[in-house]
C-alpha cells in the first residue's frame, strides 16, 4: 500500500473527530500483507474520561427524545450502513484478514442489529402490580441507566462492535465504545455511520488506544464516576479482570467470553448436514468467532467415515489474500496465533493424536487442520484454539457425548446432529451452554435472540428484549390517591 494511502485515523469524540489529548499515534497493519494501512490516535486516561464526560452530558436530552424518533433514527442507519457495504467490507479485510465475503456479512447483520434496536425503541414497558394499600397504585417502571461502555474485538467487528451500542442507545443510554487495537477503523466507522443518521452529538462517542495503554484506558472508562454499565466481548482472562475491577465500583457488567463449543453427532446424523456443518462452523474466519466449532463429539460407530468426509471437504478450501473473491481461508490476526496453534498440534500429536489435515502455516495463514482422536490431558481438548483447528473427539455412546462436551470450564454454544429430535431435545436441555441448535450449526446469531453463554464463557445476556435487564434500572413508583391513616 502506498504511503499515501495510509489512513488517518482521529477518535470520535463529542460528535467531531479529535487527535489524542497527548497527540499519541500508533500504527495498525494488514495482517495478510504486513503493511501500515494506518496511523490511530492513541488515547489514554485524560481521553476516556473525556469521552465519558461528553456522553454524561448528552444523556438528558437524549435519554428525553421520543421512541419514535430515535427509531426513525435507526432505521435511517440502517440504510446508510446498508448503502456503505462494500467500502466498509474491505476495510473489515484490511485491518483483520477475514474475506471480502465475511466483511459483507458483518454489514448486513450489523444492519441487522441497528433495525433490531429501532424495534426495542419503544421497549421500555413496565407493569401495573397490585398493591395491598388501599386506593393506591404501584408500578415497576424501567429507565435508562445513563452512560454505557462498550468494548467490542476484532473477530466481527462491525456486528459485535454494533451490539455493544446499539440496544443501550435504543433504551436511551448513550455509549462510549473502547475500539479495538486490531479494527479500530471499522469501529469508527459506527460511529461515521450514526452521525450521518443524524445522531445528536454525545450520544455516541468512539475512543482508540495503542495496545500498551489498553489497561489505563478500560480502567479510567470503569472508574468514572459517570459511567453507570460496562459490556464486554473478548477473552475470558480478560473478560474476569474487567468483572473485578467493575465489582470494585459496584457497577454491573454483560460478559460475552471465550468458548470451546462442542457439536455432537449422534450415530443416526445425516452425515452430510453435520460434515457440512462442522465445516462451516470449524473455519469460517478463519475459526475466530467466539461461538466456532472447537470440538466434534461423535459416537465411534460412525467417527471414521465422519472424519473422513470431514476432511474431503476441508483440504477444498482455498487459503489465500481475503480480498479475493475466491479465497475462503485468509489470514490468522497475528503470529502469536500461529504460535500457539502449533503448540496445540504437537501437544495433541505427541500424545496420540492424529493429524488429519493442514497443521502448517503458509505465510501469514494457517491451513484448515482437523486433529483425530483428541482426548482428555492434551492441551486442546480443553485450551480454546481460537483457529482453524478443530478436534474430533469420540463418545462411546450419547451419554459419553454429552459427558465430553460439558468437560469444559466454557459454556457458549453448542450443538447437536440427531434424526431424533426428542432424544437431541434431552441432550440440550443437559447441555451446559447459553445457546444449543439441533442440526444446525454452533455458528449462529441473529438480532432478535438472547445471546450469552454461562460458566466461564460469561454472564448476562445481548440481543432482543433480554438486553432491557441489562441495560436499563428497574424502578417502583407508587401513586397514593388518598390520605393514608399512619399510625405514628
Amino acid at each position: 500500500m502506498p504511503a499515501n494511502s495510509i489512513r488517518n485515523e482521529q477518535m470520535f469524540v463529542d460528535g467531531a473527530l479529535t487527535d489524542a489529548f497527548d497527540g499519541g499515534k500508533f500504527e495498525k497493519r494488514n495482517p495478510f500483507t504486513g503493511e501500515v494501512i494506518a496511523r490511530v490516535a492513541a488515547a489514554g486516561r485524560q481521553d476516556a474520561a473525556r469521552a465519558v464526560e461528553a456522553a454524561s452530558a448528552a444523556f438528558s436530552a437524549w435519554s428525553a427524545t421520543p421512541p419514535g424518533i430515535r427509531r426513525s433514527l435507526f432505521l435511517k442507519a440502517a440504510d446508510v450502513m446498508d448503502s456503505r457495504q462494500p467500502e466498509i467490507a474491505r476495510l473489515i479485510t484490511e485491518e483483520t484478514g477475514g474475506t471480502f465475503g465475511w466483511g459483507i456479512f458483518n454489514c448486513i447483520l450489523g444492519a441487522g442489529i441497528l433495525r433490531e434496536a429501532a424495534a426495542q425503541t419503544y421497549g421500555l414497558v413496565g407493569e401495573i402490580i397490585p398493591s395491598d394499600l388501599p386506593d393506591t397504585v404501584a408500578m415497576a417502571t424501567r429507565q435508562p441507566v445513563g452512560v454505557v461502555v462498550g468494548i467490542a474485538p476484532w473477530n466481527a467487528p462491525l456486528i459485535l462492535g454494533v451490539r455493544a451500542v446499539a440496544l443501550p442507545l435504543a433504551y436511551g443510554n448513550t455509549v462510549v465504545l473502547k475500539a479495538s487495537e486490531e479494527s479500530p477503523g471499522t469501529h469508527l466507522a459506527i460511529a461515521e455511520i450514526l452521525q450521518q443518521a443524524g445522531f445528536p452529538k454525545g450520544v455516541i462517542n468512539v475512543i482508540t488506544n495503542a495496545p500498551k495503554d489498553a489497561a489505563d484506558v478500560v480502567d479510567e472508562l470503569i472508574a468514572h464516576p459517570k459511567t453507570r454499565r460496562i459490556n464486554f466481548t473478548g477473552s475470558t482472562k480478560v473478560g474476569r479482570i474487567i468483572a473485578e475491577k467493575a465489582a470494585k465500583y459496584l457497577k454491573r457488567t454483560v460478559l460475552e467470553l471465550g468458548g470451546k463449543a462442542p457439536l455432537i453427532v449422534l450415530e443416526d446424523a445425516d452425515l452430510e448436514s453435520a460434515v457440512a456443518a462442522a465445516k462451516f462452523g470449524a473455519f469460517m474466519n478463519q475459526g475466530q468467532i467466539c461461538m466456532s466449532t472447537e470440538r466434534i463429539v461423535v459416537e465411534r460407530p460412525i467417527a471414521e467415515e465422519f472424519a473422513r468426509r470431514l476432511v474431503a471437504k476441508t483440504v477444498t478450501l482455498k487459503v489465500g489474500d481475503p480480498l479475493q473473491p475466491d479465497t475462503q481461508i485468509g489470514p490468522v490476526i497475528n503470529k502469536a496465533t500461529i504460535d500457539r496453534l502449533e503448540a496445540l498440534i504437537a501437544d495433541a500429536l505427541s500424545k496420540g493424536a492424529r493429524l488429519l489435515c493442514g497443521g502448517k502455516a503458509a505465510g501469514p495463514c494457517f491451513t484448515p487442520t482437523v486433529l483425530y482422536g483428541v482426548a482428555k490431558g492434551m492441551r486442546v481438548y480443553f485450551e480454546e484454539s481460537f483457529g482453524p483447528l478443530v478436534s474430533v473427539v469420540i463418545a462411546e455412546n450419547s451419554e459419553d457425548a454429552l459427558r465430553i462436551a460439558n468437560d469444559t470450564e466454557y459454556g457458549l454454544s453448542s450443538a447437536i446432529y440427531s434424526r431424533d429430535i426428542n432424544k437431541a431435545m434431552k441432550i440440550a436441555e443437559r447441555l451446559e451452554t447459553g445457546m444449543c441448535h439441533i442440526n444446525s450449526s454452533t455458528v449462529h446469531d441473529e438480532p432478535q435472540m438472547p445471546f450469552g453463554g454461562v460458566k466461564d464463557s460469561g454472564w448476562g445476556r445481548f440481543g432482543g428484549t433480554a438486553v432491557l435487564e441489562e441495560f436499563t434500572e428497574l424502578r417502583w413508583i407508587t401513586v397514593t390517591r388518598s390520605p393514608i391513616p399512619y399510625p405514628l
